[in-house]
């Protein structure tokens, strides 16, 4: 027997309230404050659960960093004709836009930084884009 589970994306930083917020603005969801002061936990539409947590020590990923090095990022999934106004809407929250070798012209993929600095993505969502969209994480 299978053991039912569920799972979401934490993010650790120096202000979870601050980040909660920004997150709960963009991603129209509700911020569901835990009994613990340094967890707070996001539930939206279409199954977004996502969680941060206050770390004392916390230091902001890195740019650029090594080609080698890994790291784990959002992927924020719009409609092909969504995607300019949710680059709006997200730079108007407080995301910060990351360079990257092909930023030129349409992409299906643009990444930004949150205000603590992760890296997180708007994109396509595949059911709306166009062949041969092929983009590589920051």
């Amino acid at each position: 027997m299978t053991v039912a589970k569920t799972s979401f994306l934490v993010l650790d930083c120096a202000e979870p309230e601050a980040l909660a917020e920004f997150y709960a603005s963009l991603l129209d969801a509700e911020i569901q404050v835990m009994s613990d002061p340094d967890f707070v936990e996001l539930v939206g539409h279409n199954g977004v659960h996502l969680a941060i947590r206050r770390d004392h020590g916390y230091a902001p990923p890195s740019w650029p960093r090594p080609e080698d090095a890994q790291q784990a990022y959002l992927r924020i999934l719009v409609a092909l004709d969504d995607l300019d106004e949710a680059e709006r809407e997200a730079v108007s929250l407080g995301a910060m836009p990351i360079d990257t070798k092909d930023s030129g012209g349409p992409r299906g993929v643009r990444f930004y930084a949150d205000p603590a600095g992760h890296s997180f993505s708007l994109a396509v969502s595949p059911r709306n884009e166009p062949a041969n969209r092929g983009e590589k994480a920051p």
